[in-house]
């Protein structure tokens, strides 16, 4: 049964109420106050925010003797909590319970307003007690702040010649932020911790880099797969955490990077691909919370299937499992995919390809249990091509580029799609119907069908084709595979589709990271490889209605401290894109001053959507997308 509490919403966005009450760092004193309230010879919970059912959903009050849940707002009486009619506050008085559960933080007000309807002797506990350390905090007087809550979960491992990195720059000191520092706490393959620390940050634009193999160095340890929980104390601006996550072997030839993961839990994730014969696909089920995973917890089947696999394995709090897809799915084979049932136990994991040397690493994405199909979207001849989905057609010569398209609602029943081949001068030289792909249909394009024209790369738009049907909903996503045609390296990325590059506006579209719609400017950062890796990027300018002829976009080379080294000024046509390398664009005396630190990518005329990863000797490479910030 998926938890039933509220992670995420769209027009709410992330509850810092949840991060608060499954905190890694809360866990004990949380374990702690579950305790008290199961000792109790009679239990009274207040609850005048609506709080005790999410808290409840993460922590055990079964055993509870809970003799009245008593709420403040009238509309409120009468309606179902933990299986009993809410009863007016009013009538707390008579419960004769001798603990009062106050199910709120920053409690102290709301415990005055009933101090006189407490029975006498009676004891008052609230959330508080489970309040994380001062230290931790960056807005002391609001718990819930959602600055407070900076948090985000990331794949670690350092074991069998692999390591992992995590880089990103110190943002929120750029958004007014003084103090800033990481509270850092690595779980093992078990969910126990390995260790706990703290990295102060450095000034605006600074780069963080965390190591696995300097952190094992650091403190002793032996290897490790798990998973680094990180809390931004100090953060302003953005109460997420973005990063760039690595993955190397030291004597073998993957490489491969992915995005942050999404900080909130979700019921089902999509886009996981099946194997093909000569492949292992490996799901990383990796606990976000203070609770076990139970058996059957985590569920797969096969897209547009109704025959659900359940995983029989249980997964300890905070616990790393690797499920092979094939153990649940024997039968299934790419281009197939997998939909992922989560029950809200772990943020958006990671998938591991194995093929023969070869491995990488991408995600899933949330497939979004909220949406209908919306038949406005058919109607919107204002914005043009309207939604898009951009990505790369790496060098035909070197590359080879595949496209599969992924149901990502759980209401898509149909996608009348297509897609269209652009060259970097942002001409259209190719387009593919798929018509109206049932949901249980998963076709591949090999888009060098379309690309025979194509000058050395270009890039794809994935797009509804109204031509087709009417059904769409906006959550359009696709899952892009790129191979390596002399090494058999491969990489992956997956997306949704936006509104890119009109003033005009629909909803929270074209987005922005900051403030209203529409988002019509570029603040991407593309981290730097240590030599002797260079570093890709695959700029795309893609509009939904004709825009800017020419993008004015500045590469800004900066380095560890975020001080500017270099700067380059180009030029990229709309609709078109550039794939470029670090190694070209800047000269060696340039990237020597930059060592271990990072490009910024800006443009204040038009909204880019990027591409990057690393090259390596014989065919080694990575890809995903870019974040902003």
């Amino acid at each position: 049964m998926p938890l039933k509490i509220e992670t995420f919403s769209s027009l709410k966005g992330g509850n810092s109420f949840f991060k608060a009450i499954t905190h890694p760092a809360a866990a004990d004193r949380a374990a702690s106050l579950v305790q008290r309230l199961i000792k109790a010879q009679s239990l009274a919970v207040y609850d005048p925010l609506g709080f005790l059912e999410g808290f409840a959903a993460c922590h055990d009050l079964g055993q509870a003797a809970i003799v009245g849940i008593y709420v403040q707002a009238v509309t409120e009486i009468g309606k179902e909590r933990l299986g009993r009619a809410a009863e007016p506050v009013t009538a707390l008085a008579g419960s004769g319970a001798d603990l009062v559960f106050v199910a709120g933080f920053d409690a102290g007000k709301l415990v005055q307003h009933i101090a006189n309807l407490v029975p006498a002797g009676a004891e008052i506990v609230t959330l508080d007690a489970m309040r994380l350390d001062e230290s931790l905090l960056t807005n002391a007087r609001n718990y819930l702040d959602p600055l407070n809550f900076a948090t985000n979960f990331a794949f670690f491992r350092d074991e069998d010649g692999q390591h992992t990195r995590i880089v990103t720059a110190n943002y929120w000191r750029g958004y007014g932020s003084l103090d800033t520092s990481f509270a850092l706490t690595l779980f093992g393959a078990d969910g126990t911790v390995l260790a706990r620390w703290r990295e102060a940050l450095g000034g605006d634009g600074a780069v963080i880099t965390l190591d696995s193999r300097e952190i094992r160095a650091r403190f002793g340890l032996g290897a490790f797969t798990g998973q680094l929980f990180i809390h931004v104390v100090g953060a302003a601006g953005h109460d997420v955490v973005k990063y760039a996550l690595d993955i190397f072997e030291e004597t073998g030839p993957s490489l491969s990077c992915t995005h942050d993961a999404n900080a909130w839990p979700a019921d089902f994730y999509a886009g996981l691909p099946a194997p093909r014969e000569d492949e292992r696909v490996v799901l990383w089920v990796q606990n976000s919370l203070p609770l076990p995973i139970p058996a059957g917890g985590i569920a797969l089947n096969l897209m547009g299937d109704a025959r659900i696999v359940k995983f029989g394995e249980s997964v300890a709090p905070f616990a790393t499992v690797a499920l092979d897809v094939a153990a649940l799915l024997p039968d299934a084979r790419w281009p197939q995919q997998i939909e992922i049932s989560a029950g809200k136990h772990i943020v958006r994991p990671r998938y591991e390809v194995i093929r023969g040397q070869h491995r990488r690493i991408a995600h899933p994405n949330v497939e979004r249990t909220d949406l209908k199909p919306n038949p406005e979207l058919a109607g919107l001849a204002h914005l043009g091509k309207g939604y898009l989905l951009p990505a790369p057609i790496l060098p035909v010569a070197e590359w080879r580029s595949l496209l599969l398209p992924t149901p990502m609602a759980r209401s898509q029943e149909v996608l009348p799609i297509a897609a269209t081949i652009y060259d970097p001068a942002g001409n259209e030289i190719g387009r593919r119907s798929f018509g109206r792909l049932a949901r249980r249909d998963s076709v591949a394009l090999e888009l060098d069908e379309l690309a025979t024209a194509l000058p050395g790369f270009g890039h794809v738009e994935l797009s509804y084709d109204w031509t087709a049907g009417a059904e769409a909903d906006g959550w359009l996503h696709a899952l892009f595979r790129y191979e390596h045609r002399q090494s058999g390296h491969a990489a992956e990325s997956s997306f949704g589709a936006h509104v890119f590059n009109t003033v005009l506006t629909y909803r929270d579209e074209p987005q922005a990271y900051a403030g209203r719609p529409p988002g019509l400017s570029t603040r991407l950062f593309l981290r730097l490889g240590a030599a002797p890796l260079d570093t890709l990027c695959h700029l795309i300018y893609p509009a939904s209605t004709a825009w800017h002829a020419k993008s004015a976009t500045d590469l800004i080379l900066r380095d560890r401290n975020g001080a500017e080294v270099a700067q380059r000024r180009i030029e990229i046509a709309c609709s078109g894109s550039l794939f470029w390398r670090v190694s070209e664009m800047f000269d060696e005396s340039a990237r020597q001053d930059a060592a271990g630190g990072y490009v910024v990518i800006r443009d204040t005329t038009c909204r880019l959507f990027g591409y990057h990863g690393l090259l390596g000797a014989g065919g080694r490479f990575s890809l995903d997308h870019m974040f902003g910030f």
